[in-house]
């Protein structure tokens, strides 16, 4: 009975099989298992696909049904050709949604620093607010710069430069004082009266604002290479009258604006040319406030007169000129020594006589004159 009931079975699974080969090979009667020009995407044979969520019955009438292979793959009529795929691979499982990654974290913008001065010559050695700047613009150079700043600072450019270098150690995480920096800096609003304290007061400014929007960030500071100098050096004006004259012997004001320097250096070291001459002696400070400052310069005897001359000054290297700058005329003629003054004209010197005042004594005759 055993092996009647095992034969039934076999008899089964041979009508089965006959009955799927005979299903494999309907429709145009060509196999379409070795085709390998791309003309389908091959999938692993799953469930039938399913119409829209709430609805049942059959897939859509637009869906072309698969064509069977005998090793158990289909073929998909896909209007679009897509990539093979070996026939024994497991279909790539397709990527389930994840949440969009939070956005990178950008490096921090890296506050400017200081611009070019340009370098103060220092020629007498001594620190001053022009030569401390410059080596303040080395951010690896703050301590040195702090340590010769006075403790407490006489002058506003000493203020600025004190912040400045407490604002530099801070914002690298190398000490310094946030507080000294913003208190210095709100006590110098439009206090900055030089070339390179207004440069020093917008880094400043700059760098506390940085802390603000990153009060705990700390950051390498980068030397500023090349770019517009803090300091446009020149001359701004020669001052010799409305006519734009002057004559041998007379004074003009030669103005400079943008100094970078300590002026008593300049006064002590510089030169000052006219017409291509270097006059006698240092410069004669006639007046300065800020980085400008006015000089006294006695006009030479030129020939060829009246001439358009130039001026030029020169210090530790630099050269600032301004080209006929004023022109120099014929000098007056003088008066001759024969020549007799008017009665309304008292010669120089000579002052007309007057009465004694009333309230002053008399003067007293010696004995035996008559006083009259």
């Amino acid at each position: 009975m055993a092996v009647s009931l095992g034969m039934r079975i076999s008899g089964l699974l041979v009508v089965g099989a006959v009955a799927v080969a005979a299903a494999a090979f309907t429709g145009d009667g060509s196999d379409t298992s070795d085709r390998g020009d791309g003309g389908g995407t091959i999938v692993t044979v799953g469930p039938s696909g399913r119409g829209p969520a709430g609805r049942t019955g059959s897939p859509s009438p637009s869906a072309v049904p698969g064509q069977p292979r005998p090793d158990g793959h289909v073929i998909s009529p896909s209007a679009t050709p897509g990539p093979l795929r070996s026939p024994d691979a497991s279909p790539t499982p397709s990527p389930s949604p994840s949440p969009t990654p939070a956005p990178s974290k950008s490096p921090l913008d890296i506050p400017v620093w200081l611009p070019p001065g340009p370098g103060s010559p220092n020629a007498d050695g001594v620190p001053d607010p022009s030569s401390v700047y410059d080596g303040l613009r080395a951010p690896t150079e703050c301590r040195t710069a702090l340590d010769v700043i006075p403790g407490a600072p006489a002058d506003d450019e000493w203020r600025l430069l004190r912040g400045l270098a407490s604002a530099c150690l801070a914002v690298q995480g190398k000490g310094g004082s946030w507080e000294t920096a913003a208190r210095d800096f709100a006590a110098l609003a439009g206090k900055s009266g030089t070339c390179k304290g207004r440069a020093g007061y917008t880094v400043l400014g700059g760098l506390l604002d940085f802390h603000r929007r990153y009060p705990t960030a700390t950051v390498r500071l980068q030397a500023a290479s090349g770019g517009t100098p803090a300091c446009a050096y020149a001359i701004a004006g020669v001052d010799a009258g409305d006519d734009g004259q002057a004559r041998p012997g007379e004074t003009v004001g030669v103005e400079l604006s943008g100094t970078y320097f300590d002026h008593g250096e300049l006064l002590r070291d510089g030169r000052v040319f006219v017409d291509g001459r270097q006059l006698d002696g240092p410069p004669v400070l006639a007046s300065e406030a800020g980085d400008r400052l006015v000089l006294d310069v006695v006009v030479p005897v030129v020939e060829g007169l009246p001439r358009a001359v130039d001026v030029a000054v020169r210090f530790g290297g630099a050269e600032v000129r301004a080209e006929d700058a004023f022109t120099v005329v014929a000098p007056a003629p003088t008066v001759s020594e024969s020549a007799t003054p008017t009665a309304s004209v008292a010669p120089q010197g000579v002052f007309p006589l007057r009465p004694f005042p009333a309230h002053r004594a008399r003067p007293q005759a010696a004995p035996g004159l008559r006083v009259p």
